[in-house]
């Protein structure tokens, strides 16, 4: 007799979550993940990353399920590499959005992310890239960053903290911008709105599951909204105090296997 899994969706997040420090997912990770797939839960990916930062990861995995991307702007079929949703940042509004943080907190540096499945990545001048193995194109002035369709923008200051940053942005942005914070060193303005949680509900939808059936694993503040919808809350060692706040549980870090650690305990080992 079939037995219903302890949940029916296992999401995850990516970085400071399921990948090492390394940007890998373990063998026992991979082992714990397949484990529970066999009983009978689905895998869903809930990622900053857009659909381009993340394409040879799948591969590796042999993810052929849906993914979250972008903050939530985009939901990917890996199987079929089709994109079934993305929502992207008026360009105008986020430019002025970016005016406002300046105004308030001096100059900062600023990056986009590119609509579409071959959406490219620019950073201006002075933007260093939190992930430096991921592909970037450096531009000469920002006026280029606005030359095609973004899903969102990619903010740092010289100074601020991250929590100022978002803090400070928060208040100027109002209703131009979802402000997030990603990090380390990764503040985003996404379409207001949008975020992993309204994406994680769509690619939960399309799976036809509940929400509060999911497991979901997350370490910073970005992974709140997905936290809220799921059933069970895990937040990996050294996780944003936001997160810890909220989370029904704490595991071990990405480098000591949290997400497997949990999985096992819910799902069993081989």
């Amino acid at each position: 007799m079939f037995t219903q899994p302890a949940y029916a969706l296992v999401a995850t997040d990516l970085d400071g979550t399921l990948l090492r420090s390394d940007d890998t997912v373990s063998a026992r990770s991979r082992a714990a993940l397949a484990r529970a797939t066999s009983a009978g839960a689905r895998h869903l990916i809930v990622t900053g990353r857009p659909v381009p930062g993340i394409r040879a990861l799948l591969a590796d995995l042999a993810y052929e399920g849906l993914v979250v991307c972008g903050q939530g702007t985009q939901v990917y079929d890996a199987g079929s590499a089709r994109m079934l949703s993305s929502v992207t940042l008026d360009r105008e509004l986020a430019d002025t959005a970016l005016g406002k943080i300046e105004a308030e907190v001096g100059p900062v540096f600023a990056a986009v992310d590119q609509d579409g499945p071959e959406g490219r990545t620019l950073i201006e001048p002075g933007y260093r890239m939190p992930h430096p193995t991921l592909p970037a194109q450096r531009t000469r002035h920002r006026r280029e960053l606005w030359e095609a369709p973004v899903i969102k923008v990619l903010v740092r200051h010289p100074r601020l903290t991250d929590d100022e940053l978002a803090t400070a942005a928060r208040a100027v942005v109002g209703e131009l911008a979802t402000v997030t914070m990603a990090g380390p060193g990764t503040v985003e303005l996404a379409p207001y709105g949008v975020d992993k949680g309204t994406g994680f509900v769509l690619a939960a939808e399309a799976l036809d599951l509940d929400p509060a059936g999911a497991v979901a694993f997350g370490d910073m503040p970005n992974d709140l909204p997905m936290f809220r919808r799921s059933g069970h809350r895990v937040a990996m060692a050294g996780a944003h105090a936001e997160l810890r706040a909220v989370a029904d549980e704490i595991t071990l870090s990405n480098d000591d296997d949290g997400v497997a650690v949990v999985l096992e305990r819910l799902f069993g080992q081989d």
